[in-house]
């Protein structure tokens, strides 16, 4: 079953949109309202139907689903507008600016009984994908620590990400990307605390990188750090179990599997350093580890369209849920909260936060 769709905003995440994510798909969008001409001009170029303006595009009966894909704080009152006209919305992600704006529109979904999703188009990075699997066959053993980096060296972005009054800055760009697969990859587990800083090295006005250090439930320590000048970058993930380690290094996803393999490594050889000996940092006997090869992982980014229209038809759940949203958006303002006191700011255990 055809149907049909909007996009509100065709710059380059709107157009990403038409150009690959919506090929082969029942969803199919037949028209654009930006407020560039140059842009309208451009979708006209494909031959969509470039509206005159919003209002335009809400008053067409034939658009059953609307795209919003504009700067960050344009989404609340977009979407409020386009489930006002009895639309169904998809949001470019973060899907607002705080907790208070995402109730507002998650009630105005249920009061039009419309579906209004996220579009967390990094559930479907291979690298998460990757960490999933290898956790859920425990190749790690018992997981203890995750670190998930994004580290660039050309700066903030020099267009609406650089003004905090839009939704700039980093943790809004990236972080609602990583704190997502965070908390996606612990779906039963609770976050017990939050800490985080800022950086501002080419921005004042809005933050250029961050670090976060999540501590859940169960023990585990998750790290989210990214950074716009980082000359070098750090790896794109590790993950650290008992029985072993992961490292994928870049998004080429080069890295390795080292687990313990076969006897116990008593026999160690010191490390002879400049300034001394230590036996506690030598490498393990190689006949004690064995390396693996990462898995050979390649999602499909298709499925998230193909969920919204079987959702539409009654035959799925949303893959990005209301609840999911929500917390991820409490998150967001709970690392704001911790970089602007300086310290680690209970969560979901002690405030009660589900």
């Amino acid at each position: 079953m055809r149907h049909n769709l909007a996009i509100i905003g065709f710059g380059g995440m709107g157009s990403f949109h038409y150009k690959k994510l919506l090929k082969g798909q029942e969803i199919v969008c037949t028209g654009v309202w930006d407020i560039r001409e140059e842009r309208r001009e451009y979708a006209e170029s494909f031959g969509l139907h470039a509206y005159e303006s919003l209002e335009d595009l809400l008053a067409d009966e034939s658009i059953e689903i609307v795209l919003i894909a504009t700067p960050n704080d344009c989404h609340h009152p977009i979407a409020l507008q386009a489930l006002a006209a009895g639309k169904h919305v998809i949001c470019e992600k973060p899907v607002t600016l705080n907790t208070q704006l995402l109730t507002e529109m998650l009630e105005a979904a249920e009061q039009a009984g419309k579906l209004l999703t996220v579009h967390q188009n990094r559930r479907w990075d291979r690298g998460y994908r990757i960490v999933h699997q290898v956790m859920a066959e425990g190749k790690l053993g018992e997981i203890y620590r995750i670190e998930s980096r994004v580290h660039g060296a050309h700066g903030i972005p020099g267009d609406w990400r650089q003004d905090p009054k839009q939704g700039g800055g980093m943790v809004y760009d990236w972080g609602i990307h990583l704190l997502d697969q965070a908390v996606m990859l612990f779906p039963e587990a609770k976050i017990r605390s939050v800490y985080a800083t800022l950086n501002h090295v080419t921005n004042e006005q809005t933050d250029d990188g961050f670090f976060v250090d999540l501590l859940f439930d169960n023990g585990i320590h998750y790290i989210v750090e990214v950074g716009t000048s980082h000359f070098i970058t750090l790896p794109r993930w590790m993950v650290m179990g008992r029985d072993g380690t992961m490292l994928l290094d870049n998004w080429g996803l080069e890295g390795k599997i080292v687990c313990a393999h076969g006897e116990d490594d008593k026999d160690v050889v010191p490390v002879v350093t400049a300034a001394g000996l230590t036996k506690t940092m030598a490498p393990r006997r190689e006949d004690t580890i064995q390396t693996l090869d990462i898995p050979d992982i390649w999602p499909d980014i298709g499925e998230y369209y193909r969920n919204i229209t079987a959702v539409l038809e009654g035959r799925e759940s949303p893959i990005v849920t209301p609840p999911q949203m929500l917390r991820v958006m409490r998150l967001i303002q709970a690392v704001f909260a911790s970089a602007r006191t300086g310290e680690c700011i209970p969560f979901e255990i002690e405030i009660g936060n589900e």
